[in-house]
């Protein structure tokens, strides 16, 4: 097994990372931002290594001081965590070309998947039903104009490379696509420096449903579905597992065409496919060439360790796991607890955590790195911790979360626990009754 591994992440992802490097003995390099030198991951990881300042530019996404960092400490592996340089391609390659491990796939294929009109042409070759659109990137609106003539109204612009909801826009006629289609492009270049867009059908009410996979060079395996359908402005919010709305002829199809493709690209590591559901009917997403915020409740009701597994497959080049040894039981649902408050459009809120009392009990499960006197910075993203809870049925699963939920205490900055309670507490949530535009449509928060 690797003896030492670098963490090129921070907060909770990077202490999880930490906990499964230390039962498998293996020892952690923790990197941080100047700001970040008191954080739980600093606190926990075998040695750290400050790579520069506050803004993520000058340090979680500083290859040059990452590479620097993994010179300094002998690392022999890197594992990314999610976000940051999870899904870099350029990060991938140095590191391949240094005879660095990249916990994770290929450089090669994190290029392939991330570009999102690549990867729905690799989902059609192998079998995928996709969603009807542009055959590739666009930048010019006349040739836009063109694709909307033939798919109809509504639509969705969407970045081509990128995601996390930047650069998307929902058009409903023509009268407003042009000013929408210019807006999608700016933000495109943005955030992800190239214009180019894609144009698929939007769907009205659609679930969003996730394959959880791992795969080695001897096998791909399916961890089952995760449903993360309650979001806000495409931010998830809620994920459960399974989902509440699929029987299982349709789950069988689903893994079968997932995994098929999944193993016809030759992917080692763990990811994720994601695919949207509406009347009946899957259409493919996008593929996420990494570990998931909401991997935890497929921990849940696996009892599998996703991360300890990464990490194997990594140093193996095989999957351990054989998919009978899969076997699903009852109900788990994470909630994600963002210092954000909800009565003010989610403005974010940092500041020093003055109180903090972390729910515990039977099946219930906190990834955090907080802890009371922590100093919530504005920097990051501002989500600080997740509450994990299972149950024997999704019944039980939602009276579990609500109590722990009841029981979290965190002071000093505003949080979604409140927000989250009245979800849970909603009939519409209780019944499985919506879909990813059920926030923003209803206006419950």
């Amino acid at each position: 097994m690797f003896k030492k591994i670098l963490i090129a992440n921070r907060g909770e992802i990077a202490v999880r990372i930490i906990r499964a490097c230390k039962e498998w003995g293996i020892s952690t390099v923790a990197i941080h931002s100047d700001v970040d030198k008191n954080s739980m991951h600093v606190r926990l990881a075998d040695e750290s290594v400050c790579v520069g300042s506050s803004q993520p530019l000058n340090s979680y996404l500083n290859i040059p001081a990452i590479m620097s960092a993994i010179e300094l400490t002998n690392a022999e592996a890197v594992h990314p965590g999610y976000g940051f340089l999870s899904e870099n391609a350029e990060f991938a390659k140095i590191l391949e070309e240094n005879k660095i491990k990249f916990i994770g796939p290929s450089s090669k294929l994190i290029k392939m998947m991330g570009d999102k009109i690549e990867a729905k042409k690799i989902a059609k070759k192998y079998g995928l039903p996709v969603i009807e659109g542009s055959d590739g990137g666009v930048s010019d609106l006349n040739k836009a104009e063109e694709v909307v003539k033939k798919i109809n109204f509504p639509i969705l612009i969407k970045a081509a490379g990128g995601g996390g909801g930047k650069g998307m826009k929902i058009v409903n006629n023509m009268n407003e696509f042009e000013k929408l289609f210019l807006a999608a492009k700016t933000e495109a270049k943005k955030y992800f420096g190239n214009d180019e867009v894609y144009i698929e059908k939007f769907f009205q009410n659609p679930r969003h449903i996730e394959v959880q996979v791992l795969s080695g060079k001897n096998r791909t395996v399916h961890l089952h579905e995760r449903d993360c359908s309650v979001q806000r402005r495409h931010q998830k919010l809620i994920e459960e597992t399974p989902s509440p709305i699929l029987n299982n002829s349709i789950r069988k199809d689903l893994f079968e065409k997932t995994v098929n493709m999944v193993s016809q690209i030759g992917y080692e590591g763990a990811g994720t496919v994601e695919f949207i559901y509406e009347d009946g009917k899957f259409y493919f997403l996008e593929m996420n060439t990494r570990v998931q915020v909401e991997h935890p409740v497929t921990e849940m009701v696996t009892g599998i360790d996703i991360i300890k597994e990464q990490i194997n497959i990594a140093f193996t080049g095989d999957t351990a796991l054989n998919q009978n040894d899969i076997n699903p039981r009852g109900h788990a649902i994470e909630c994600r607890i963002n210092a954000e408050d909800p009565s003010k459009n989610f403005q974010p809120s940092p500041g020093r955590i003055t109180m903090c009392h972390q729910p515990s009990g039977f099946r219930t499960r906190v990834d955090g790195a907080i802890y009371q006197g922590y100093n919530v910075t504005p920097y990051y993203d501002s989500m600080i911790c997740k509450l994990i809870c299972h149950g024997r049925n999704r019944t039980e699963a939602i009276q579990r979360m609500y109590r722990s939920l009841d029981e979290f205490i965190i002071e000093g900055i505003t949080t979604t626990i409140e927000l989250h309670k009245k979800l849970l507490n909603h009939k519409k949530f209780k019944e499985s009754d919506f879909n990813v535009s059920w926030l923003d449509k209803e206006k419950i928060i």
